[in-house]
């Protein structure tokens, strides 16, 4: 019906504009008690062979909604709904900011992609932690995705991270560390061996010190060399970092069926979707041949049942979806978790 019906009506609006529309108007109907009910029972799709643990957490299946579908903890009960064993929530920042100027957000359609530079637009960490004292996350696993404000300078970003990292702890299950987005200016700069460090040092020693020790994950680009890869498992094993997502948006163009000239038109952004799919698995399948044991978050390109399947063999623990879902709609989830399901 996604496909069919609802796709070509959301296609005619800004993808910025259909994402809000379609998250809301779900938000609605979702809490309309029949009408909720009949979706979860659509949606819903469990099995033991599903069930996995990770991290330390036990999951009730390895599929999860990537950071950047719900920036804000607006709508992770709504999302629930379509049956994700987990989901993300961010990237947040200290301070509310804007982000980047709109259009801001361009769909690939010939390539089943998304290129985004958004720029970590979100309501700040306060509004986010007040939501989810507010609709609290009984039943569901939460994941904290956290960044720095543009105005921030890398040389200070640590102080970002930690309000962020202090403030979220007692509401979620596991942190991301971000500092793999191509949207905020030099950003990526922090996935350098020193400053890295530095940051996942810091981050470490913060959670060591609490009662309860909640994991944190580092995300990665798709765009690190094979070296930079291998410096950067250096030192999560050196700071005893508990796990990797892999991976980011991507900065690369290659291989697009989409013309140069609308490629050069949209300019900068990360590219997400199936075009992200080769080089995703591709890290997955590095980081497992490197380090057996550290748990690792598949992401990127997963837009089929079999392409979730591939991550998972390739050496992912779990996997994310997120653009996926812009192409195959929400009914991309059961049919991921059916298809892992017949493979057992």
């Amino acid at each position: 019906m996604y496909r069919l019906l609802l796709k070509p009506f959301l296609f005619l609006l800004s993808p910025e504009k259909a994402h809000h529309t379609t998250t809301s108007l779900f938000d609605i109907l979702i809490h309309i008690p029949l009408v909720g009910t009949l979706i979860r029972a659509l949606y819903s799709y469990e099995h033991e062979s599903l069930k996995k643990e990770v991290l330390g957490i036990k999951f009730s299946n390895p599929v999860g909604l990537a950071a950047g579908f719900d920036k804000d903890g607006k709508y992770y009960r709504t999302m629930s709904a379509l049956g994700f064993g987990f989901i993300e929530i961010g990237t947040v920042t200290p301070v509310g900011q804007d982000g980047n100027p709109q259009p801001r957000l361009f769909r690939l359609p010939q390539d089943q992609g998304l290129i985004n530079r958004m720029g970590f637009n979100n309501e700040g960490v306060d509004a986010m932690v007040s939501r989810l004292e507010k609709y609290g996350s009984e039943g569901l696993i939460i994941g904290g995705n956290i960044g720095k404000n543009k105005v921030t300078p890398n040389e200070e970003a640590i102080s970002d991270y930690e309000i962020c990292f202090h403030k979220l702890y007692p509401y979620v299950d596991y942190f991301v560390v971000n500092v793999s987005s191509p949207n905020t200016p030099d950003l990526r700069s922090l996935q350098d061996k020193e400053p890295l460090t530095r940051l996942l040092s810091h981050i470490m020693q913060l959670r060591d010190a609490k009662t309860k020790k909640i994991p944190v994950l580092l995300k990665i680009a798709p765009d690190l060399t094979t070296g930079q890869i291998d410096d950067v498992l250096e030192i999560l094993e050196s700071q005893k970092v508990d796990g990797i997502i892999a991976t980011n948006t991507t900065i690369s163009r290659a291989d697009l069926k989409t013309a140069p000239a609308r490629i050069s038109e949209i300019g900068n952004g990360g590219l997400s979707g199936l075009p992200v799919r080769k080089r995703s698995l591709e890290v997955v399948r590095y980081i497992r041949s490197c380090n057996k044991d550290i748990p690792v978050i598949g992401v990127g390109g997963i837009t089929e049942p079999h392409h979730a399947s591939d991550l998972l063999a390739a050496g992912a623990d779990l996997v994310q979806v997120y653009s996926g879902m812009v192409y195959s709609g929400p009914a991309l989830i059961k049919s991921i978790k059916k298809h892992l399901v017949s493979l057992h």
